[in-house]
């Protein structure tokens, strides 16, 4: 019995040593951006010391220094970063229990200029997305599913014998044409690529087929949220995804055109609502080039046209752990022009500094919430000002509640943007 209540007694003291370890590394984030030769302050809160090369602060000449200053990062930290640079920070529970390491990135002053204008987003698949495979009756009248096991939703078609595919029809065209004739196709699958082999079956039809379904491009309505110095731009603060694999489409091109908003369903309790536009396809209302559709946002360069539409001159950025909670200002379209509402920010994850999740807020704004119900589809990239700063974009709605929503920071969709 006593073996029973000491081992109990040892899971519990584990149990509660693993819990108090998750919740300090959670209220950690991965990355801190400082200012150049600026006096800032971070308040993490936790139990732990934080050990950063003095170079950090500027106070050596050798950058090869190993010399180290301890951070007692229970308390609130001031500090004056000196010189742009990268930095590790190591982390120790109660300055001896190795937790993590924090990236500390020094940079210059930044400014951005705010958008807020709705925009329609083309993007070109890099490769030719699988949505599904499918079984068809050949021209025997039997059942074939040729694709079956050997692709899979999500994956990308990247060539057949050798040879690049360009695009759906150009797969489409080389299965008709194989006569019967196994293919070797290069398939990308989770970043690695493989082949397999798949011999194409005539169809009812007549005609040669593999049974996959497939994308080749995707377009989308959102908000553009910044314009650089340079006319690089940050839009959404989430990916373009495809509607059936959920998957956000690797692309090898793309295009931002002007739209034009046409309508606005309201948010509701389970309905969040929605702002639909009509994309300008045509190359006068093209605003700019899309290469990069991720995670965490559409990013490319804007043509003069794009840069033309700011309505706001540039602020500086915000970075996280400057974000107060109380009244911010999100910058949005719902008819013709670019407005301001209020809202309150209502947490800050200094954790989630790689999701679109990191800002949680509520719209407080009485004709917004007249006009919305809150944050409805399509705003999604709105700009979010606190103080003069632009702090970050608004890129989910809370279902539930469709006046509460959440937020990426700034400089991660910079970090992304720039990568």
């Amino acid at each position: 019995m006593r073996k029973l209540f000491t081992g109990i007694l040892l899971f519990t003291a584990l149990a509660l040593t693993c819990a108090m370890l998750w919740n300090v590394t959670a209220r950690i984030p991965s990355t801190l951006y400082f200012r150049a030769d600026q006096i800032q302050r971070i308040d993490l809160g936790v139990p732990a010391t934080g050990e950063v090369r003095a170079a950090f602060f500027g106070w050596n000449e050798s950058e090869d220094s190993e010399d180290v200053v301890a951070l007692d990062l229970s308390r609130p930290v001031t500090m004056r970063p000196a010189g742009q640079d990268r930095y590790d920070m190591e982390v120790r529970l109660f300055g001896f229990i190795p937790l993590k390491k924090v990236d500390l990135r020094v940079i210059g002053d930044e400014e951005l200029i705010p958008m807020g204008i709705p925009i329609g987003v083309y993007l070109q698949g890099k490769g030719v997305l699988v949505v599904g495979t499918a079984e068809f009756v050949t021209e025997n009248d039997e059942k074939a599913e040729p694709a079956k096991d050997l692709v899979k939703a999500g994956d990308y078609l990247m060539a057949i014998d050798g040879v690049a595919l360009n695009g759906k029809d150009d797969l489409i065209r080389r299965i008709e044409e194989s006569g019967g004739k196994t293919l070797t196709i290069t398939v990308e699958r989770d970043g690695s690529m493989r082949e397999v082999e798949i011999t194409p079956v005539r169809n009812q039809g007549h005609k040669y087929k593999a049974g996959i379904w497939v994308r080749d491009n995707l377009q989308g309505v959102g908000t553009l949220t910044y314009v650089d110095a340079d006319g690089k731009f940050g839009a959404l603060g989430h990916g373009i995804a495809d509607v059936d694999t959920g998957t956000v489409m690797q692309v090898k091109g793309g295009t931002l055109f002007q739209t034009k908003i046409v309508k606005l369903r309201r948010g509701k309790h389970g309905d969040p609502g929605e702002i639909t536009g009509r994309i300008i396809y045509d190359e006068g209302f093209a605003l700019g080039e899309i290469r990069e559709n991720s995670d965490l946002g559409v990013y490319g360069v804007c043509n003069d046209a794009g840069k033309s539409l700011a309505t706001a001159d540039a602020v500086p950025i915000g970075l996280k752990q400057e974000i107060e909670l109380g009244p911010a200002q999100v910058l949005c379209t719902l008819e013709d022009q670019v407005e301001t509402f209020e809202i309150e920010i209502t947490k800050v994850r200094l954790k989630q500094d790689g999701t679109g999740r990191g800002i949680e807020l509520k719209v407080t704004d009485p004709e917004l919430l007249r006009r919305t119900g809150g944050i409805i589809q399509g705003m999604s990239g709105s700009p979010i000002l606190q103080n003069g700063k632009i702090i970050g974009a608004v890129t989910h709605v809370l279902v539930s509640s469709p006046e509460k929503g959440y937020g990426i920071f700034i400089e991660s969709m910079l970090e992304e943007g720039n990568s």
